[in-house]
């Protein structure tokens, strides 16, 4: 399916002057489509949706669609990766605002291989993260306020940061500036885990379910054959075990709000494809991991066991 372009009625259909990609890139070459409709979405305040539609054909020879919103505009592009489907969502909706790089002025870094944590001695957090995972084909980052406590001329927030598979929190006296605080806590931790100030780190690719189906490795083989009853179980070390085995990432969220029972609560988020979720409960937050983990363990069991 080729690149198309549909808009709503608040956005005029007629096109005097039509813009192509390479016309766009000749007016600053160092920037891809996905950077230029960036640019322009923070200078509008109107920042592009990124939504995967569709992944489909054989492992050797995949198609994604993606589609984008900008304002009023929606557009959809196709690719043999989710890098390039997004880039054909993007010049489409370039070609329809009729956008070139020369009529945006909002610097961004140029695409390389790492992504410096500065920009002119003033660090944007944020900015870098949004931009990371807009060059990388990631989700984008999710800022989620977890807890609001103080008296109401003192309010302070804890506000989380979920980027693939990693998560940091942070608080502040403003959701504004605890969610600046927590993009900054991610920027350092990428940097830990690149064991430099370029981020290099990539996320583990997802597993599918169908490689679990056909391993016989040795840990997902035990928990094919054993059961998931026998009490007292350490159940995150199953996990872990597994997880290193097969190559995915576990990763534990804890939920502030308590059950009507008073318990804890926590989800397991495991990146497999398609992610699974699964949900825990217990007397304490160590408890409630352990309870996710068995139930992700017992989801894993039934899937990989399917024939």
């Amino acid at each position: 399916m080729s690149q198309e372009g549909y808009q709503s009625p608040a956005v005029k259909t007629s096109v005097e002057t039509s813009l192509n990609t390479n016309e766009m890139q000749q007016s600053n070459p160092g920037k891809t489509p996905i950077q230029i409709l960036h640019e322009y979405g923070t200078k509008t305040g109107n920042l592009p949706v990124y939504v995967m539609e569709k992944a489909e054909g054989e492992a050797h020879q995949p198609s994604f669609i993606f589609s984008v919103k900008i304002g009023d505009v929606n557009c959809i592009g196709q690719g043999p990766s989710k890098k390039a489907a997004k880039h054909q969502a993007a010049e489409a909706a370039l070609s329809i605002l009729q956008i070139n790089a020369a009529t945006v002025n909002v610097p961004v870094k140029s695409e390389s291989n790492g992504v410096a944590a500065e920009t002119n001695n003033n660090p944007n957090s944020v900015g870098i993260l949004q931009e990371l995972a807009l060059q990388r084909g990631w989700r984008l980052p999710e800022y989620s306020v977890l807890m609001e406590a103080g008296p109401p001329h003192k309010r302070e927030f804890t506000v989380t940061c979920r980027l693939e598979s990693l998560s940091e929190k942070a608080v502040g006296n403003s959701k504004k500036a605890a969610k600046k605080a927590a993009a900054e806590k991610m920027v350092a931790k990428l940097q830990s885990l690149s064991g430099c100030s370029e981020i290099t780190w990539a996320p583990k690719p997802s597993v599918r379910f169908e490689n679990l189906r056909n391993s016989l490795a040795e840990k997902i083989t035990l928990l094919r054959r054993n059961p998931l009853s026998i009490p007292n179980t350490d159940y995150i070390q199953l996990m872990l075990e597994l997880s290193n085995e097969q190559g995915f990432e576990v990763t534990y969220f804890d939920i502030d709000e308590l059950t009507v029972n008073g318990q804890y609560q926590c989800l397991a988020e495991l990146s497999t494809s398609p992610v699974t979720v699964c949900h825990g409960t217990g007397i304490s937050c160590s408890n409630a991991h352990n309870d996710a983990a068995h139930s992700a363990l017992q989801y894993i069991k039934i899937m990989a066991s399917i024939k």
